[in-house]
Formats: C-alpha cells, structure tokens, sequence
C-alpha cells in the first residue's frame, strides 16, 4: 500500500526544493509524474490558485484544485483556504506566460485522486496512520490524512479524558498519530486517537502515592473533581468549591487503586494559568493494532476497543 503524507511535510525536503530549483528538475518531476509541493500564494477572483514553485510560478486550475469542486460536492473555501499554505500537486503542462515567463500547470485533483485508490481505499480499522491537524470544531478534529483528503477525528475519541474542546489537545497544522477507527454511511474515514496514549497501568506507573503531581480540572460534579493527570488518566478528588472546570491544580495521591482503575487524589491547590501543552507520547509504534485493553488485568470492568 502507498503512502501518502499530509501536505506540508513535502515542501521543505531537500527532494522537493532540487525538482522546484531549475526548469530541468520541473520538467523531470513533470514527466515521471512526481508530486511536488509549493506555498500557494494567492486565489485568483476565478479562484484558481498561483502556486510558488521556487524557479517558476504554477497556476492549479479551480478544476483541479481538489477532488469534489467540480460537481459541486466541495465548496470553494477548500481551495481559498489553502492560500500560504502547501498544496500537493503534479506538473501537468509547461507553458509560456504573456510576459515571456514559463509557467507551470498544476493539478491537485489527480494526486488526490491517487492517494484515494492507492492508499485510502485501502486502509482498514486498525492500521495507525500520520495525520495532520486542520480544523477543530467542538464535536471534533478534521485531519489531513495525505494530499489534503481529510478525516474526522470525534472529540470522545482523542484521550480517555474528557476535554471541552479539541483545541486543549492540539493546535491547527500539529502533526500527530492516529488510529483508523470505522468508515460512516458514506465510506468516510473516521479516526481515534485514544489507542495509542497507553493504557490505565501505562500511564499510573508515572505516578505513586504519597507525591504531590500537577493536574487540569476537566469536571465537577456532585460526587467529585476529576483532574486529568495524563491525556488518559483521571483522578477524582473530594468536591470543593474552590475549584472549577480548566483550572490547574496541584494534587497530593492518596491511593491508586488498579483493581478498581481509580485514583484518588486530595487538591492542595487550584488555580488559573497558562502553560505550554505536554508533547503528547504515543506508546506503540505497530503499524496496525487489533484490540486495545485500557484496563488492567486485576479489573472487574473490561474497557478495550477492537478494530474489525
């Protein structure tokens, strides 16, 4: 199966600048059909899109912009939103300009079209892909799964703790792993990101009883606050006041209870702040995983997700 990488990641290689650096390397990418990638630059009022290509100029046509845009199934702010960003494309044609400048005809579609029967088609739940964060909204994360086709990430499928927002999570263009999950009603792929932030004992052995660790309150309730330790470990501590949803919090453990997949936690204090994000650690580096067992062994309580 082919691989495609999320646009971006091609643009700054050292392969990519020597096939953009001469007229000879766009010619060549052209006829063996490489992808190349180059910032687009400007949308035209026609919204074709002007494509900096490093020796020359390229200019991808509204049509081949994105797979979808001519049927009408793909709004235009695809292709308007991709203004200074990378854009994906294959040399189609090289022609003369009015001022005497060679030009570069581009198609985005065709490679689009590639990575769908090459690589998308082709994946099954289960198989752990690169992907690269460009749009949150509160139900979720579209990510770009290769050559701008992008996919849904649920918010109840980025970490076992609940957040209010994706945006707590990541940040637009961040580049992250992910787990196909499923494909909806109409073939689309849907993804998880939980899989792979480890299991309940993974992340519990970062912790013992007795210390005093950081934490974000993530929710109060009646019985408690929970405050996440990790993307995937929460601990509830007795409800107070004093606290609420996003602070930060300085927490003592009191006791970690692997057979029942708690801990328990006593706040010392909370407060408002704001801290750079924890690069987030992936605990597999398997290409494709059959089923996941979050709980420990010892526990009543079976939590797992299994890719079929």
């Amino acid at each position: 199966m082919t691989k495609f990488q999320p646009e971006g990641q091609l643009i700054k290689t050292a392969e990519n600048r020597h096939r953009l650096s001469s007229l000879a390397g766009i010619r060549d990418a052209m006829s063996r059909g490489l992808t190349v990638e180059g910032r687009a630059v400007r949308c035209d009022g026609e919204h074709n899109l002007h494509v900096d290509l490093e020796c020359m100029q390229g200019i991808l046509p509204r049509e081949e912009g994105a797979i979808g845009i001519d049927d009408g199934s793909v709004r235009d702010i695809a292709l308007i939103s991709r203004v200074n960003k990378p854009v994906s494309c294959v040399i189609t044609d090289i022609r003369t300009g009015e001022d005497g400048e060679p030009y570069a005809v581009l198609s985005r579609k065709k490679v689009q079209e590639s990575c769908m029967t090459e690589f998308v088609s082709q994946l099954l739940p289960g198989d752990v892909i690169d992907a690269r964060v460009c749009h949150m909204e509160n139900f979720g994360v579209f990510l770009d799964i290769g050559a701008g086709i992008n996919a849904l990430l649920p918010i109840d499928s980025i970490s076992v703790s609940r957040i209010p927002h994706p945006n707590v999570r990541f940040v637009t263009g961040q580049q992250v792993k992910v787990v196909v999950k499923n494909r909806d009603d109409l073939g689309r792929i849907i993804l998880s990101h939980k899989e792979l932030m480890g299991t309940w004992e993974q992340n519990a052995e970062q912790f013992k009883v007795g210390e005093t660790v950081p934490g974000i309150v993530r929710s109060v309730e009646k019985y408690g606050v929970f405050i996440e330790l990790t993307p995937n470990l929460a601990g509830l501590a007795e409800i107070t006041d004093t606290v609420k949803a996003g602070d930060n919090a300085c927490v003592y453990i009191k006791n970690i209870l692997p057979e029942r997949m708690k801990i328990k936690l006593i706040i010392v204090d909370s407060f408002c702040a704001s801290y750079p994000a924890v690069p987030l650690k992936y605990y597999t580096t398997a290409s494709h995983i059959d089923r996941w067992v979050y709980s420990p062994e010892c526990c009543e309580r079976t939590v797992e997700s299994v890719f079929e």
